[in-house]
């Protein structure tokens, strides 16, 4: 089986096109590449509304399995008519949905998924819990601190996520497993330092709650997104994927067709 992954495709941010043109493109180059499986590894929007458009609108396009975790921008709740959990919750619900819903390939693999989240593991050793609490640094804010409402903090949804995680890849007994999360779990994927401002914002990057899921479990695949790389790394037999689309500002061209055929990675199984 031939499968393709993405992520941050980011589809309401770019200034002249809309959805329907990720939409027709996201299909077009799936289809070239006869892709079997799809995998979006978070960000698609940030209206849970129009996020779940976007997987019903590809499942009608595409005849084959289309399997999504939610991105951190996916669950902001301003704007919309739901708290961030409340869109949460709604996505779970979502049969595309990975988050609880482990997806059985065959007797050999399966797929297991979630948001995960950050941790602050990543951030430079001299900023204060308190600090990047607060998630504010040379007058710019993080935008989750913004526009989620949570009651939880970073680190108690970062410890949740892998512990849900870790209860999928139960249910699937011994497969091989692809792991797909938004959050990057691999420290190489963080944007790399000294950096005036990501010393502190690779803080809400990544995550070390992962590593004993690595470490401990038949992890073959992990997709990710989130820092808006597109970039491989193969370490202990795990392929790391990150295949992010990333915002029109970030592309190298004005192409999108050429974008998503770039973003877009595939591996065979």
């Amino acid at each position: 089986m031939k499968i393709g992954a993405i992520s941050d495709l980011h589809i309401d941010r770019h200034p002249k096109l809309n959805a329907q043109h990720y939409l027709d493109t996201l299909v077009d180059v799936v289809i070239k590449r006869e892709i079997e499986l799809l995998v979006i590894a978070g960000d698609i929007s940030n209206d849970y509304r129009q996020v779940i458009q976007f997987i019903n609108d590809l499942k009608e396009k595409l005849n084959i399995p289309i399997l999504f975790v939610p991105g951190n921008h996916d669950l902001w709740s301003d704007g919309t008519d739901k708290s961030s959990q409340e869109i949460f919750d709604i996505y779970t619900q979502q049969d595309a949905c990975l988050i609880k819903q482990p997806y059985i390939i065959d007797d050999e693999w399966a797929i297991v998924g979630h948001i995960g989240w950050y941790d602050y593991a990543f951030a430079n050793g001299k900023f204060s819990l308190e600090k990047l609490e607060r998630g504010k640094h040379y007058g710019a804010t993080w935008q989750d601190k913004v526009r989620m409402d949570c009651d939880m903090t970073d680190k108690a949804l970062s410890l949740q996520a892998a512990q849900q995680v870790e209860a999928d890849i139960e249910r699937v007994g011994t497969r091989k497993m692809i792991l797909v999360t938004h959050i990057v779990t691999h420290p190489a994927f963080v944007v790399p330092t000294p950096h005036r401002i990501f010393d502190f914002f690779n803080a809400y990057i990544g995550t070390k709650d992962f590593n004993y899921i690595y470490d401990s479990y038949n992890i073959q695949y992990s997709i990710m997104g989130h820092v808006h790389f597109r970039k491989t790394l193969t370490e202990k037999s795990v392929h790391y994927l990150c295949p992010c689309l990333g915002y029109q500002r970030q592309w190298r061209t004005d192409n999108i067709s050429q974008e998503i055929n770039h973003a877009l990675m595939d591996f065979t199984i």
